[in-house]
């Protein structure tokens, strides 16, 4: 639904160049909900604002739907119009909600619809279903200063499905909310994907959006996205920062003779009592350094690091016995063993 196909973006400003994308390809499948994480200045904000367009790329391709819409940008008269009807199917909801003052809420939602010259008639019907649909419809009223955060927000998810977009963009949505609003705007916003088919992008820097809603994932650093896929393949990738990030492990081997081990659970091997199995089977003591569980997706996921007795070479047969389960393993210190392991 919307691909990126080497997209670079350069700001220049008083002689000075900066590169805020750099050759980044992203492909997010129609109907999925797909966080972008990183830290300020990533390049997440201008990744998304380059998707629809409010910021030119310098070079590179952006299609969404199949459409390429960098085609469109600056192409004459004819051009600007499909580009315009282009990014109306193009929903897009600010970190600061961006609400006129001056309007009722209805008036809000109703200005994308003005801009498409629809009737009032059409505007008022259009508007009091999503402002329904988003759990405001006693709100139609008032003015924006009456509303909480929170109503804001929804506020501006409605006015950006007034075009009945195909994709929905969500730059830092959450981020100026409490973590109860913020639970209630991701609930929403993973219901109306589900509801109305919508294909949403997320730029966040916050991991418990990804657990939440993300059914793929990418991290981007100094412009780039360095790691990216569904989340459940991302969990089973050893080594990966994003795993590591959503389930942060801490816990140092206690002496030179031992051998941590980062054990990764996903669904039914979450409830299963794996590592009392292991101590039976091989008659050994493993202590438990950390362990962290949580839902992601609907699925139950859980990290768990541990440290056996011996060194990495001691252990490779209570380490098979690990990755015989099912379960994902990663050994500190050891990924180059775990290559050569899994080529036999």
């Amino acid at each position: 639904m919307i691909t990126t196909t080497d997209l670079t973006k350069v700001y220049r400003a008083r002689g000075r160049e900066v590169t805020a994308l750099d050759g980044v390809d992203l492909h997010v499948r129609e109907g999925e909900v797909y966080g972008v994480i990183g830290q300020s200045g990533a390049g997440k904000s201008s990744l998304i604002r380059c998707v629809n367009l409010l910021e030119r790329p310098t070079s590179g391709t952006v299609s969404v739907d199949g459409q390429d819409l960098t085609a469109l940008a600056g192409r004459g008269p004819r051009a600007g119009r499909e580009l315009r009807r282009a990014r109306s199917r193009i929903g897009m909801v600010f970190q600061h909600f961006n609400l006129l003052s001056s309007r009722t809420v209805q008036d809000n939602v109703e200005l994308p619809l003005e801009i498409l010259g629809k009737s009032g008639r059409e505007r008022s019907r259009k508007a009091l279903e999503l402002l329904d649909l988003v759990g405001l419809a006693d709100k139609a009223g008032s003015y924006p200063a009456q509303l909480s955060g929170g109503q804001k927000q929804r506020v501006g998810i409605a006015r950006a499905l007034a075009g009945d977009p195909k994709v929905l963009l969500s730059d830092e949505a959450t981020s100026a909310l409490d973590p109860e609003t913020t639970r209630s705007i991701l609930s929403l916003l993973r219901d109306l994907n589900r509801q109305l088919g919508l294909t949403v992008l997320l730029i966040t820097h916050e991991m418990d959006v990804v657990k939440s809603v993300c059914d793929s994932a990418a991290l981007m650093e100094n412009g780039r996205i360095v790691e990216s896929g569904t989340v459940s393949e991302l969990l089973a990738t050893p080594g990966s920062e994003l795993a590591a990030a959503l389930f942060p492990l801490d816990g140092e081997a206690s002496g030179e003779n031992r051998t941590v081990v980062d054990v990764t659970f996903q669904g039914e091997s979450a409830t299963q009592p794996v590592i009392s199995q292991l101590a039976r089977t091989y008659n050994i003591d493993i202590s438990i350094l950390g362990a962290a569980i949580d839902t992601v997706g609907g699925l139950q996921v859980g990290r768990m690091r541990i440290e056996l007795p011996g060194r990495y070479e001691d252990n490779v047969v209570p380490i098979g016995f690990l990755r015989e389960k099912g379960l994902q393993i990663d050994v500190p210190g050891h990924e180059s063993a775990l290559v050569k392991e899994g080529a036999k």
